[in-house]
């Protein structure tokens, strides 16, 4: 089976590191409770081209009349990582989807249980599934569970439903389910291209060195949905996931005209306190970005929170 590999190549940390890391001193305020932001989903908004943060990377985002989900996971937990927040919709109560983009195979971006309630209750509206973008390789996984019908996309490629221009666009991470399938799909993100602008969800990533290309083929990005947890250590994870000063040079990178900032807040997945990501960005963005005056532009949202796009 083939593997894939990043355009910057690094090497990637194996089970010995994983198992230092893991037996390793922790960050002794690790564990200071923390309670994200949250507020309830109002249905009604969702009918508006919108954003709408459901915790970690998981939004629903209304463009060109559809309803997207990404990387959609209503889970309570993620192998030993418990959920900070509950989701601030429940599944029985979501709107149709029209399409669900994912941005690579981990646990925590493809959570099948999620995939498959959004299947049932968009079937249960409409008569019809929901469409489903996958990276290449990755659709097998879907279709083991039942869900159709998948499109896979490699790097640059696109495919487009209705007046939206979706392109699967490249992200330095790497993919695994099993101890068996290591980088035997792919992993990336997906950008979206509608008449009320461009968003951009990069899924997973570290910084690398195309968010630049990124921008100056699919921009200009309204949007740019980019992760700032999930940081520490670095010696462990600076290869496969920015810290929040890096997700800003990402944004600066690819000319976004707003940050919104995900992936953190919703499980605790590595050693930085679950507050510090957004305390990070907004320093970043005053200190070192467009700054204060420019504030409107940086989007930390609460979960649950729509903001119209």
């Amino acid at each position: 089976m083939s593997r894939f590999e990043n355009l910057d190549p690094f090497d990637q940390p194996g089970p010995l590191a994983l198992l230092r890391w893991k037996l390793g001193a922790r960050r002794p305020d690790r564990g200071t409770p923390f309670a994200t932001p949250t507020q309830g989903v109002d249905p009604a908004r969702l009918e508006r081209a919108s954003l709408t943060w459901l915790g970690h990377s998981s939004f629903l985002v209304r463009l060109g009349g559809l309803l997207v989900a990404t990387d959609p996971i209503f889970a309570d937990r993620v192998g030993l990582a418990r959920r900070n927040v509950a989701p601030p919709i429940a599944e029985s109560a979501l709107p149709a989807v029209d399409v669900v983009t994912v941005s690579h195979a981990h646990f925590d971006h493809l959570d099948l249980p999620s995939l498959q309630a959004i299947d049932a209750r968009t079937r249960a509206l409409t008569g019809q599934p929901p469409l489903y973008l996958v990276p290449t390789a990755v659709g097998r996984y879907l279709r083991a569970a039942g869900l159709a019908p998948v499109v896979e996309r490699g790097w640059w490629e696109e495919h487009r439903v209705g007046d939206v221009r979706f392109t699967f666009v490249p992200q330095q991470h790497w993919s695994m389910r099993t101890p068996f399938d290591r980088n035997t799909a792919l992993w990336g993100g997906w950008v979206m291209q509608a008449p009320e602008g461009t968003a951009y969800h990069a899924g997973d990533t570290g910084w690398f060195s195309h968010f630049a290309e990124i921008g100056a083929r699919c921009g200009p990005i309204d949007w740019a949905l980019l992760p700032i947890g999930a940081y520490d250590p670095r010696w462990m994870m600076q290869a496969q996931h920015m810290s929040a000063e890096e997700a800003g040079r990402a944004f600066v990178h690819c000319g976004a005209k707003h940050l919104v900032a995900m992936h953190w807040g919703t499980f605790q997945l590595t050693d930085e306190p679950l507050s510090e990501p957004p305390e990070r960005v907004r320093r970043w963005w005053n200190e070192e970005g467009p700054g204060a005056s420019e504030g409107h532009r940086l989007w930390v949202m609460d979960v649950g929170e729509t903001r119209a796009l």
